[in-house]
């Protein structure tokens, strides 16, 4: 089974902001157990974790977490988060795989 990372943002402007997105990894996290993949979803896993440390800590460890991954699949607003264009740009410059739909999930995981 391959392991598949989701990456989007997180940071918002409020709390809720920061749940839709949240929200929306999530729901791409789900699609893409749906198509056979472990995923990881790091949205879920710091979720209330705001304020208890630098934000730095919290993508360095993402990066360690993504560089045990087959892939990289990217939420559809990832463009706007400073995190997810470092975690696409890590995952390229160590050989991960990066992928933009879930079509191109399946097509992967076939």
């Amino acid at each position: 089974m391959k392991v598949v990372y989701v990456a989007g943002p997180f940071r918002g402007p409020n709390s809720w902001e920061i749940e839709e997105n949240i929200r929306r990894a999530e729901r791409l996290a789900l699609e893409a157990w749906k198509l056979g993949a472990a995923v990881i979803c790091p949205h879920s896993n710091t979720r209330f974790f705001q304020g208890a440390a630098p934000d730095h800590v919290w993508l360095d460890g993402d990066l360690a977490i993504l560089r045990k991954c087959d892939a990289i699949l990217m939420t559809p607003d990832w463009e706007r988060s400073s995190g997810a264009k470092a975690e696409r740009e890590h995952a390229i410059q160590h050989g991960i795989r990066v992928l933009l739909t879930l079509p191109e999930l399946a097509a992967f995981l076939e």
